[in-house]
């Protein structure tokens, strides 16, 4: 029997690539005689541009930046020097993951970090940047990514409006472009398909996981309006809300003013970089998984986009997953994961514990 292990991240537990590990261990102890064949998966979410630069075997470029608070970090972004085109995850400068429930604060933290990685590839001589969404601290359309590039953003009275200020979006009234001229297009890879306003937009869905209570939702949308405003009168141009503006904070709706960009569903783009479906033809059963298996899922994270090439083609799949649902989508089997204390010290260890138990009760 052949066995395709292809895992999304356990989002705040496992990565992807490390469950990929777990499961291929246990795999092989209970299974000698299976051929096993693991390709860990991403949909633009946390980490989609990481595993894609391990898997083309790019350059990693390591840099101090600065994280969604201002705060000093260690980041990094892949470089692809024979197609001028550098993969970089918003997460991996201005990720949520590593905030505190009590830090999270979507008036406060900025995309600059980000900023700094993709003026540092641009330096490179990138003439490519794609930037998986998932995963960020934000909400600040991008500005914060603009002005790490060079654009400065003005009050009333002619002043510098900095990042990380609570103020960096609700006082804009001028927009300096940079000297520079850039000659760079981005592609964004989105694991959701929200625009971003409206009730079912990213601002109101997401907003609450990034820090956004109840009482601030008007207050921040009208922030924002008053930001695309600028935008929109710097860049001489209207662009109304799209699919795909509501990830990451509306990163990809700011820079549309002002770069080519082409919004992409991350599943479906990072699947044919690593020829998945040719993968999944190939085998017997394809084992996937991620944390929460759950109604969002089906807007275009890895696990639906993966079980609808695997029903094309006849495949048995199983879905591991602390949720329940995944069924009514077409899995063919579930292996549920049971709940984690995420206050326990230890809970990553817990959660591989909780997988490799999980597969030893499904398959011994």
């Amino acid at each position: 029997m052949k066995i395709l292990i292809a895992p999304n991240a356990f989002k705040g537990t496992i990565s992807a690539n490390r469950a990929c590990e777990v499961i291929e261990s246990v795999l092989d102890e209970l299974m000698p005689s299976a051929k096993l064949i693991s390709c860990p998966i991403a949909d633009g979410g946390d980490g989609t541009c990481e595993l894609l630069g391990k898997y083309l075997s790019l350059e990693k470029v390591n840099m101090m930046v600065l994280d969604a608070l201002g705060r000093s970090k260690l980041s990094f972004f892949y470089w692809d020097g024979e197609k001028e085109r550098a993969y970089i995850d918003v997460s991996s400068a201005t990720g949520i993951s590593g905030l505190s429930i009590n830090q999270r604060d979507p008036f406060v933290a900025s995309t600059y970090g980000t900023g700094m990685l993709i003026s540092k590839a641009i330096e490179y001589g990138a003439n490519e940047i794609v930037l998986g969404l998932g995963g960020s601290a934000s909400i600040d359309l991008g500005l914060g990514i603009l002005d790490a590039l060079g654009f400065t953003f003005l009050d009333g009275y002619g002043r510098e409006l900095v990042p990380f200020s609570d103020i960096s979006l609700s006082q804009i009234c001028h927009i300096q472009r940079p000297v520079y001229k850039y000659n760079v297009s981005f592609t964004f890879l989105c694991d959701v398909d929200h625009h971003f306003f409206g009730e079912a937009g990213g601002l109101y869905t997401f907003g609450p996981q990034k820090g956004l209570y109840e009482n601030d939702f008007l207050i921040k949308e009208k922030h924002c309006k008053n930001a695309l405003a600028q935008l929109s009168k710097k860049a001489h141009q209207q662009i109304h809300d799209q699919s795909g503006f509501g990830a990451a904070g509306g990163v990809a709706y700011g820079l549309s003013f002002f770069f080519p960009v082409n919004i992409q569903p991350g599943a479906s783009w990072f699947f044919k970089k690593v020829s998945l479906e040719e993968k999944i033809m190939d085998v017997d059963l394809v084992i996937t998984g991620e944390g929460r298996y759950d109604a969002q899922s089906s807007g275009g994270k890895g696990s639906f986009e993966l079980v609808l090439l695997a029903k094309k083609h006849k495949k048995k799949t199983i879905l591991i997953t602390s949720g329940v649902e995944g069924i009514q989508d077409g899995f063919d089997d579930l292996i549920r994961l049971p709940p984690i204390n995420f206050q326990a010290l230890n809970f990553q260890d817990i959660a591989i514990q909780n997988l490799e138990n999980s597969l030893r009760l499904y398959f011994e």
